[in-house]
């Protein structure tokens, strides 16, 4: 489950770029292992598909980064550089509207006189309580959020806790040098869509995820940072099989609404581009666990026939080549 909140955490573009007060977990300040001086290159998550006359290049992102990930590799930088234009999980210009915080902020919060106190055990409580206590943070602080949104503010507290920043994301990062270049962005959902499939995780699910969290918040960070791992290291299998299939397993009904309708929704956008007249490449950039396994856009566009290749480093010559 620790898992499945971690993925979830950076899994949302618009969750990581709206500023969200986290309050710090104990014992979190120091990342867990001996810190790497110089840490091996990013491996990146990326592949092309391509139909008759253009291509879509897809890169799976992480939305929250340390300072010295240095993401843009020169896969790519080559990437960027060939596509006209780039598209995103949501508008760019929709993360950067002061609406979009008013709207997630509404969207985290119970109606009707429900409050998280009411909705919780007593002994979870107590283990929040406890979490809560090195930061001076009341649990009725927390009280008129519902459990999905308070598991997303001690995730990314937690992250933060390990260096991760939103504005070190790979889409953020992205997000900046189109401008920079002038060239076109879009999104393939709006923010109002991304809420939505963040605030319809059944409630059963949400104290789920939450009770296990409380009960082991360590154990979170080692996740986070394995998790970072392996996407440093462009280990699409171990993503699939450890996150991504963890999160289908153990919250089933939020992994269909977060990963696999929005996925599925997604498939004709990428489809139009591919079909439109012209030479035109576009870079696609969303949270990497979207790419991947049966349900990922990748499978998926394979499936319709196109011609998808993942591009890989050849470790003898160091140059960036396609694979199958």
């Amino acid at each position: 489950m620790h898992k499945t909140l971690i993925s979830l955490a950076i899994g949302s573009a618009v969750a990581c770029a709206v500023a969200i007060a986290a309050p710090p977990l104990p014992n979190a300040a120091a990342p867990v292992g001996a810190p790497v001086s110089k840490p091996a290159p990013v491996v990146p998550l990326l592949w092309t598909v391509s139909d008759a006359d253009n291509s879509i290049y897809l890169l799976g992102s992480f939305h929250l980064l340390k300072v010295d990930d240095k993401p843009i590799t020169p896969a790519v930088e080559a990437a960027f550089a060939d596509a006209e234009s780039v598209m995103f999980e949501v508008p760019p210009a929709q993360m950067t509207d002061p609406a979009t915080a008013t709207k997630f902020q509404a969207a985290m919060m119970y109606t009707g006189g429900r409050t998280l106190s009411k909705t919780l055990s007593p002994a979870t409580l107590k283990r929040l309580e406890a979490l809560l206590a090195p930061s001076k943070t009341p649990v009725a602080a927390l009280d008129p959020l519902e459990p999905w949104a308070v598991s997303l503010q001690l995730a990314l507290g937690l992250m933060a806790s390990q260096g991760f920043l939103p504005d070190q994301g790979l889409d953020k990062v992205l997000m900046a040098r189109a401008a920079q270049a002038g060239k076109p962005t879009a999104g393939l959902e709006t923010i109002d869509d991304q809420i939505r499939a963040l605030d319809g995780s059944p409630e059963s699910e949400q104290i789920k995820g939450l009770e296990e969290f409380v009960a082991d918040p360590r154990k979170g960070i080692d996740e986070a940072i394995n998790l970072h791992a392996a996407w440093r290291q462009g280990d699409a299998p171990l993503l699939d099989s450890q996150f991504r299939a963890d999160m289908a397993r153990e919250m089933p009904a939020t992994y269909k609404l977060i990963n696999v309708d929005r996925n599925v929704r997604w498939i004709p956008q990428l489809e139009a581009r591919l079909k439109a007249k012209g030479t035109d490449d576009t870079l696609v950039v969303v949270g990497a666990l979207h790419l991947l396994g049966k349900d990922g856009v990748v499978e998926r566009l394979r499936a319709k026939g196109y011609r998808v290749e993942r591009v890989a480093r050849n470790a003898r010559t160091g140059k960036d080549r396609a694979t199958r």
